[in-house]
């Protein structure tokens, strides 16, 4: 007697379909798990033997073998304990087969019975949905999560003695109320609160609207963290498809808070000290870097030069296709990594090369070597380069004019405006131009073009360092709200490939 129960593994941050195949027949007494099961799978069956005896239930006697198909694909994870325990219920008669045909199931057990919530619930929902299910089976406590698809239904319990009540029709199933998030508060910080730095807030300003990437480089205290911490601050709020897929991105790394919905850009700042797979995504079971949990927000490296060099080189890849494949010889993984980079570094080893205020003590055989640690097809990727001068006494006391939040993200909405209707879509930016748009949008004049000629040659620019100067125009011409790049536009770019570190 055979019954199936559905039910997903994870592939990265997708969940891929698996049907439990549970059979149970005479013969010796035997528990066998088949179709590329990992360690965690294999142990379910002592979790699930001793749950559905603590549960009040009879285990049954004789030969029980599990088929997890499609049997080609590895399967990870304790997720399947429950969908397990249902079809070993459902073969005893204890539960009938068509009431979990519509759902699918995922749940760990514990000994006692009780049901444990799963990383990726929300991918799997997502597949629930797609595959028009009638809804999930799951967790009590990762309902939240999955009720952010609201086109599915969900039975979220604590116990399996009280889901085949539930599913027996013995006890009334009561929906959860949804707790409202708490989300929207607004942001303690502001631009404002920086003090001395407009050159630098006009940087980050363009930087937001267009999505360029952006290095800092300055001397210790000069307002580099508190620069960039500010910058989710002046980004557009995230649409309902950005937040889903954010939400999907933690969800399936297993840190998604009780909000269940990501609703404030990611801003994620690992520290140099970090692992490849800490940053880049990856481990035995592939789960997401850094860089993919800042996706649709904010990399901030902070001591960018202190970072591994081969790991500052592994952005080359995300920093283009805004994606991350990370390869197993089980197969590769690839996980969503659109995100603005912001770095943020010392001139020297000493920190004080560029500084008003203090003597740099290094050589310039350090200082070399110090720069040295950035490759030029990093610095190329980097649209925006600035350098942050530590500020004198007075700036810093004065309690003059300083631009707000509020009025650098009314200029970053107003551009980002300008190119939505330019591209016909909310998700495409300057940043993203291909040549094809290049030609039609940075169209330049004579005088202009002139300009970046002698630019080029004096600053000995490379082609794709031309295209990032042109991308980065454009968005200074939408801030202004003019349709054109005008001279005045390709000059402020330019100021910002020309530091001392580029």
């Amino acid at each position: 007697m055979i019954s199936t129960v559905c039910t997903w593994s994870l592939g990265g941050i997708k969940a891929n379909r698996v049907d439990a195949e549970i059979d149970v027949s005479k013969g010796l007494t035997s528990f066998q798990i088949v179709g590329l099961p990992e360690a965690a799978v294999r142990e379910s069956k002592d979790r699930v033997r001793a749950a559905i005896k603590n549960s009040g239930f009879s285990f049954p006697i004789g030969r029980i073998t599990i088929n997890l198909s499609p049997g080609d694909m590895k399967k990870e994870g304790s997720g399947f304990d429950l969908p397990i325990a249902l079809g070993i219920l459902s073969n005893t008669g204890i539960i009938e087969k068509k009431v979990t045909d519509k759902y699918f199931v995922c749940g760990e057990l514990s000994l006692d019975g009780s049901i444990k919530p799963q990383p990726g619930i929300l991918a799997g929902a997502l597949l629930c949905s797609k595959s028009k299910f009638k809804g999930l089976i799951i967790s009590e406590k990762n309902f939240r999560e999955a009720s952010v698809i609201n086109d599915i239904d969900i039975i979220a319990v604590g116990s399996l003695s009280e889901l085949v009540m539930i599913l027996r029709g013995e006890k009334q199933y009561e929906q959860k109320p949804l707790i409202k998030d708490k989300s929207d508060e607004k942001y303690e910080i502001d631009f404002s609160e920086v003090k001395g730095q407009e050159y630098a807030k006009r940087a980050l300003e363009i930087a937001a609207a267009g999505g360029h990437n952006l290095s800092m480089s300055g001397p210790p205290g000069s307002g580099k963290t508190m620069l960039a911490s500010r910058i989710p601050t002046i980004l557009p709020d995230m649409t309902y498809q950005e937040m889903l897929e954010s939400s999907v991105i933690y969800s399936a790394s297993g840190i998604i808070d009780d909000n269940s919905l990501i609703k404030k850009r990611p801003f994620r700042a690992p520290h140099h000290t970090i692992s490849y797979a800490g940053l880049i995504g990856g481990g035995k079971n592939p789960k997401p870097g850094e860089i993919s949990l800042a996706h649709r927000g904010i990399l901030f490296l902070d001591e960018f030069t202190e970072f591994r060099k081969d790991h500052i080189e592994m952005l080359r890849q995300p920093l283009e296709s805004k994606k991350v494949i990370v390869a197993r010889a089980e197969g590769s993984v690839e996980f969503p990594a659109d995100f603005i980079l912001i770095a943020a570094m010392n001139p020297c080893p000493c920190g004080y090369l560029t500084s008003r205020f203090h003597e740099c003590r290094c050589s310039s055989g350090q200082i070399l070597k110090y720069k040295n640690k950035l490759s030029g097809p990093i610095l190329d990727r980097i649209d925006i380069q600035i350098e942050v001068s530590d500020i004198s006494f007075s700036k810093y006391s004065e309690n003059g004019y300083s631009k707000s939040s509020e009025e650098m993200k009314k200029n970053v909405l107003n551009a980002r405006l300008m190119q939505k209707e330019r591209y016909l879509s909310n998700l495409k930016l300057n940043s993203e131009m291909t040549k094809e748009d290049m030609e039609k949008y940075c169209f330049l004049d004579s005088q202009t073009q002139e300009l970046l000629k002698k630019s080029f040659k004096k600053f000995k620019f490379s082609a794709r360092a031309l295209d990032k100067i042109l991308k980065v125009s454009r968005t200074i011409a939408d801030i202004e709200n003019s349709d054109s790049i005008e001279k005045n536009h390709l000059f402020e770019a330019l100021q910002y490939r020309t530091c001392s570190y580029s």
